[in-house]
């Protein structure tokens, strides 16, 4: 493992936060930040202004957790602050400064999985978000209120909403700014050029004539008016105002020089080849089906907590384990404990806590295809790749299946009715429909063999693994494979992986990953943001920053 003093853990709780404050009045909870200034996860500068760093956004990835499963009367949740005049500045400029390329790559791009995450429980859980911006609201400060359903900025001649990233550090509203101005608010091209080159912002009426807030309102009414907002939001959701909360209670996780292990997931380290294996596992026994006796497991029922340890891992792995290129996923277990468990997903869909699990389940997988690594699955004897985990395997870049039909326990698959849009990428298709870009013959093909045990040979002329080597060629194949791919340009494979897990259409989501993959990548490695008289280093030094004025 990394040094243990380096590490991030993701695992957090209210009783831990330094930075947000949660607070519930019936079906409205308030979100209110309150930035602790010395409370950042590593040294070397202050969190003035409400600006954030990764840690604060752990806490709030952990706080929306809490509000979907422990809160499930809350309908509404207001995103504010506590300081005086100032919403939230945006991510710590001088943290910035002070982090690694991949550093800033990977707390980008959390950020932004926090915020789709805002808005994936706005379409599916009946939960919407209002950011009632008190002050100046500038960079990522912003981008966060881009997250929310509608935004309610104080009409008190200062505060103001700034993208100022282009003029004063070099770089881009990259973390989705750009993209939801555009894609989301609609701003006018020529309006959405000014605003993100004005280091002031947009305040009053025209930030409204120009759709970068909802409405403004005058200091004496704002908060009765943010209130009203949040009660009518709360009126059309369908969340129980009467439901019982599950407790998320804290993740059990054994840490080692040579992996991670929690009861369903286990990660072995290689670390001279730079590969990770991961084996997912399946229940270790009869999987609760009835709703009272999964509401009664709660945390424990295997659909969350296995996705919640999946999450986990991908987080921490992601974060600490930087020169682990790929990826090798295994599954195993009994496949019709996973499909018993998929079809109480399916009977039980309406419920709020089995609709949560189920978005919890997609936001996960979702985080899977946009992480930077190179993704196999190995299908062996024992595997379980049925249903909800055969995703870990459509999800892959290749999948390799050992055909060894003449055996007594040979290697199957099953596909399950979840497979077919239950859990969408971040393009809005299903991991089948990107695998036959929606073309209907294979696609019904699969379907008419849904629910049955394939056999290598199946799987293979249906299209749904790669290669079937048989036990002959198996253990070269795979060594031949994992030898080839830890030869190539990581940098290579990052745009390669990208670029071909979301091909087809484009969502905002898409475009927003595009940019962090490609332009933000590029841009922050360049001189003119991360060099010696880089405006990213000389920010707040009183020292104009030195540009190379060609344009590449």
């Amino acid at each position: 493992m990394s040094s243990t003093l380096n590490r991030v853990d993701f695992r957090t709780d209210p009783e831990q936060y330094r930075h947000w404050r949660l607070s519930f009045d019936g079906p409205v909870a308030t979100l209110a930040m309150d930035v602790a200034e010395d409370g950042g996860l590593r040294p070397g500068y202050k969190l003035k202004l409400n600006s954030y760093d990764l840690g604060v956004d752990i806490e709030l990835h952990d706080a929306l957790q809490r509000i979907r499963f422990e809160h499930p009367e809350v309908r509404t949740v207001v995103v504010t602050s506590m300081k005086d005049r100032i919403f939230c500045s945006g991510a710590n400029i001088f943290m910035l400064g002070l982090s690694s390329h991949a550093w800033k790559v990977n707390f980008c791009k959390f950020t932004n999985e926090t915020r789709n995450g805002i808005e994936d429980s706005s379409r599916h859980s009946g939960l919407k978000f209002i950011a009632a911006l008190n002050g100046a609201c500038a960079g990522g400060g912003y981008e966060l209120a881009l997250a929310c359903d509608e935004i309610m900025l104080i009409d008190d001649r200062s505060s103001a909403v700034a993208l100022p990233e282009v003029p004063l550090l070099g770089v881009l509203p990259g973390t989705g700014g750009l993209t939801r101005v555009t894609d989301k608010r609609r701003v006018r091209h020529d309006h959405a050029d000014i605003f993100c080159t004005l280091v002031e912002g947009v305040r009053g009426q025209r930030a409204k004539d120009w759709r970068l807030v909802d409405d403004v309102v005058k200091p004496a009414r704002f908060e009765e008016a943010v209130r009203e907002r949040a009660q009518a939001l709360a009126q059309g959701s369908n969340r129980p105002a009467d439901g019982q909360g599950v407790a998320l209670t804290p993740l059990q996780r054994t840490e080692s020089a040579d992996g991670l292990s929690y009861r369903y997931v286990n990660i072995q380290l290689d670390r001279e080849k730079r590969q990770a294996t991961w084996t997912v596992r399946a229940p270790e026994g009869q999987v609760e089906t009835e709703l009272q006796d999964i509401v009664a497991a709660g945390a424990a029922w295997w659909p969350l907590q296995m996705a919640r340890e999946l999450d986990d891992a991908i987080l921490s792995m992601r974060t600490n384990e930087l020169d682990i290129g790929t990826w090798i996923i295994k599954t195993e277990g009994d496949a019709a404990l996973v499909l018993a468990a998929d079809a109480a997903l399916q009977q039980h869909a309406d419920h709020w806590f089995v609709r949560e699990t189920a978005g919890m389940l997609r936001r996960t997988l979702a985080r899977l295809d946009v992480t930077s690594r190179s993704l196999f699955a190995l299908i062996e004897p024992g595997s379980c790749f049925a249903g909800t985990l055969l995703e870990l395997a459509l999800a892959a870049d290749r999948s390799y299946m050992l055909d060894n039909e003449d055996e007594s326990a040979p290697a199957q698959i099953v596909v399950g009715e979840r497979n077919f849009g239950a859990y969408p990428l971040v393009n809005g298709q299903s991991r089948l429909q990107r695998r036959f870009y929606e073309e209907e013959g294979p696609l019904e093909a699969v379907r008419a063999r849904a629910g049955q045990q394939l056999s290598a040979t199946d799987a293979l002329d249906l299209g749904l693994v790669t290669f079937a080597p048989d036990n002959i060629d198996w253990d070269d194949e795979v060594r031949m494979m994992l030898e080839e791919r830890r030869a190539l340009s990581p940098d290579a494979l990052t745009g390669l992986e990208a670029n071909l897990r979301f091909g087809g259409q484009e969502t905002m989501e898409t475009r927003i990953f595009g940019r962090l993959t490609a332009w933000q990548n590029w841009i922050f490695n360049r001189p003119n943001a991360a060099g010696d008289k880089g405006a990213l280093k000389l920010y707040g030094k009183g020292e104009q920053a030195a540009f190379d004025w060609n344009r590449v």
